[in-house]
């Protein structure tokens, strides 16, 4: 009688993998595990990680069935069965995946890495695509057979639980941004601006009359955009949206910070509120220029020197105290290195950044009166209609010791550079004039306004004190050798368990004001300051 040995039949699958079947095991020793009450021997389940054949073969016939469009055949090959399945013909179906290939690599520690080389078609539009993936074999434990284990990952790398691969018109026609002047502004020129530009054709692209393109994109769980586009089929047709960016400040904007760890910096119009340069680093990365949240410091005395000269308890040539310190709250806010001014006005205190000359008039305020005068004179706080996403700006009701620090830009005051450029704006023309990057004319929408302005006693005072500074205080070297009318204010913010404060800065020259932040750098004046300095040097107005 013979007896069938251990032998293998080798077939050459589509992948070039050798697809190994099995065609009998020899029991060694002539015994066997004891036969079943019908007389049957139980088949013995195979443990361990598979081996190198196992994985080959696997891996071979899952290729091969995916590749025929066998998604059924491909899916009974792995360890979730339902899920492939319905990935599996999804990926053929929505993603217009007409033909794919596969290409193998070398096996390593049960993984096999591939090259997949598909065409797409959405009617009457065809295109190329490859890319690399891998999946891996492993051992089943209830059957022991090798299966492939499911990954979303296993169809494409990007794929993620849940998401799906569709292809069609691209959700919105792709845009041309130009800047105010016509010089398209893309992402690989200013990087800065990629997260802006990408927001602006969600918003805009209807909008701005051109055409959608075909796309292979990855939809979340509920269908919709995830951002990231697999492969463009036909690049559609841009329609034009002219933002108010000024290249040339852009430019100057993305210098001045580069090789800062971390660094924003902002530009608007005080004429207009038309924002002309908008930089921050890291970039890509998120946006701190608009939806940064960080304590302004001393540049928020723009805002408290406004409201206590419009309340009548400040003038810029009335005395006003700067002693050492000043207690309030049960806490001793004190100056820079303990300084004091005798005698001195208040255009002298805010030009040396005086703390406690802010300080000493909390007794004299409500728990809300900076949070009201921000809101209602410098917009702060308000929900503005920029064109973009951003944050802008919180001024909270705070009391005791907290409610002190505010006065100072620190406490719950959080701002970030969009909206202390709008402060020093607003300063410059006593005006709010909300800031903005897409002129409304486009989608007809209605720009947030101040409930009231500010006088025009006050409006000139602080003019003259933000003056004072940039010429002969705190802000006087990177201001300096400036004509016309101009004003600033420097800042430093302490952050908890950082060794340098964060450095502000913030001002106007003409018609332009800007605000800069450099994290973890020291004084605002020696940091920040060269920033905005630089951007007011570049713009031609």
């Amino acid at each position: 009688m013979a007896v069938i040995g251990s032998v293998a039949a080798v077939v050459v699958g589509a992948t070039g993998f050798g697809v190994y079947a099995l065609v009998g095991e020899e029991q060694p020793g002539g015994g066997g595990p004891a036969a079943t009450a019908d007389g049957k021997q139980p088949e013995a389940v195979e443990t361990g990680p598979p081996t190198a054949a196992e994985v080959r073969s696997t891996a071979g016939a899952f290729l091969d069935a995916w590749a025929a469009g066998d998604a059924r055949q491909a899916a009974a090959l792995t360890d979730d069965q339902t899920t492939a399945l319905t990935t599996l013909s999804a990926f053929r179906e929505d993603a217009g995946v007409a033909e794919i290939a596969f290409t193998p690599k070398e096996p390593a520690r049960g993984e096999v890495p591939f090259r997949a080389e598909a065409q797409v078609a959405h009617e009457e539009t065809t295109a190329d695509w490859s890319y690399e993936a891998a999946l891996k074999v492993v051992r089943d434990e209830k059957t022991g057979d090798a299966v492939v284990h499911w990954e979303p990952s296993v169809v494409h790398p990007e794929l993620e639980e849940g998401q799906t691969v569709e292809t069609g018109e691209a959700g919105t026609p792709p845009i041309k941004a130009v800047d105010r002047n016509g010089t398209e502004l893309t992402k690989e020129d200013h990087p800065a601006l990629g997260g802006i530009l990408a927001d602006l054709r969600k918003r805009y692209g209807d909008e701005a009359g051109g055409e959608p393109g075909i796309e292979t994109r990855i939809l979340d769980a509920k269908g919709e955009e995830t951002g990231t586009t697999l492969l463009t089929l036909s690049e559609g047709e841009a329609g034009t949206v002219q933002t108010t960016i000024d290249v040339g400040a852009q430019q100057a904007a993305e210098s001045a910070i580069a090789g800062k760890n971390k660094a924003a910096v902002v530009a608007v119009k005080p004429s207009t509120g038309e924002i002309l340069a908008a930089a921050y680093t890291p970039a890509p990365g998120f946006n701190t220029a608009f939806q940064g949240l960080y304590a302004p410091g001393s540049t928020m005395k723009v805002v408290t020197g406004a409201m206590l000269m419009d309340k009548g308890l400040a003038s810029p040539g009335a005395q006003h105290p700067c002693p050492k310190e000043f207690e309030y709250g049960h806490w001793p806010f004190h100056n820079d290195d303990h300084f004091e001014i005798k005698g001195g006005t208040f255009a002298q205190s805010f030009a040396r950044s005086c703390n406690t000359a802010f300080i000493s008039q909390a007794p004299e305020l409500e728990n809300d009166s900076l949070t009201n005068y921000a809101r209602d004179v410098f917009g702060l706080g308000l929900s503005w209609q920029v064109g973009t996403t951003t944050m802008d700006g919180r001024v909270p009701v705070q009391d005791a010791a907290q409610m002190g620090a505010s006065l100072i830009g620190q406490g719950g005051v959080r701002m970030n550079p969009l909206n202390m450029a709008s402060v020093s704006a607003t300063a410059k023309t006593g005006v709010f004039k909300q800031p903005y990057i897409v002129s409304p004319r486009i989608d007809g929408r209605t720009l947030t306004s101040a409930p009231r302005t500010m006088s025009p006693r006050t409006a000139s005072g602080l003019r003259q004190v933000m003056h004072l500074t940039a010429v002969s205080g705190t802000a006087a070297v990177p201001m300096s050798g400036l004509s016309g009318e101009f004003g600033a204010k420097t800042g430093s913010a302490e952050v908890m368990g950082q060794e340098k404060p964060n450095a502000w800065f913030t001002a106007y020259s003409g018609d332009i004001a800007a605000a800069a932040v450099v994290p973890a750098a020291g004084h605002g004046g020696e940091n920040a300051g060269p920033v905005v300095r630089a951007v007011f040097d570049a713009y031609g107005g």
